[in-house]
């Protein structure tokens, strides 16, 4: 079976980032492209240099809210979100309070043939299995595709992430834990069942994550 990456890029104008997706995408499956490291003004021109290859691409605008650099409010992100869909991507990652708390962006996102990933993020812990378990229940009236990261403080709060697994039915799930305790989680992922795991080209662009070199040897380890 192979198993499959996405290599999170993460730079601040649009040359750059279409230097680092025509490598990335010579060495991945997948690309996530982080629209809010870039000036606001940035995001549609960077749209129409990597259209041609958005049917690889996880597009991204976090707020700040949610860990992420995005410098307007949150009229204007919902405005550029409603753009990013317009190119149909192949996934559109918006945030599970996000979509929860805008009505009528679910709607427009519905309209649209986008696929939607649901993502949710605990920058601070892992909560209980039960706690885990609700979140996803809720995050999966949105998208089959849903993606839980949270904090590990212990090995144990990678095992509890990663317990989700076998509760998620036929969604796509994409569940491990940041930190260097939840380094496990992001490889231990992939034999469980997510679609891909999330890498960086070089540097780590979140807490634990593998480079995408470090990521291959591990995943083509063989033993005996």
């Amino acid at each position: 079976m192979k198993y499959k990456t996405c290599i999170t890029i993460a730079e601040n104008s649009s040359n750059k980032v279409k230097q680092n997706l025509k490598i990335a995408l010579k060495k991945s499956d997948y690309v996530e492209i982080r629209f809010d490291f870039l000036k606001i003004d940035e995001i549609p021109k960077t749209l129409e240099i990597v259209k041609g290859d958005l049917k690889k691409v996880v597009c991204t605008l976090r707020p700040k809210t949610e860990g992420g650099k995005f410098e307007g409010d949150e009229k204007e992100r919902l405005s550029i979100l409603k753009l990013i869909a317009e190119y149909n991507p192949f996934l559109l990652d918006i945030e599970f309070n996000t979509i929860k708390n805008n009505r009528t962006l679910a709607k427009y996102l519905k309209s649209t043939k986008t696929n939607i990933l649901i993502s949710w993020h605990d920058f601070k812990k892992t909560p209980s299995c039960e706690e885990l378990k609700k979140m996803m229940k809720q995050m999966i009236k949105f998208s089959v595709n849903v993606k839980i990261v949270t904090t590990a403080k212990s090995i144990d709060d990678s095992t509890q992430i990663l317990q989700l697994y076998s509760k998620k039915g036929s969604n796509n799930l994409i569940a491990f834990a940041m930190g260097d305790k939840g380094k496990i989680s992001r490889i231990l992922c992939l034999y469980l069942g997510s679609p891909y795991t999330y890498v960086s080209l070089e540097r780590p662009v979140a807490p634990g994550q593998f480079s995408i070199a470090e990521m291959k040897k591990i995943i083509n380890l063989k033993i005996g």
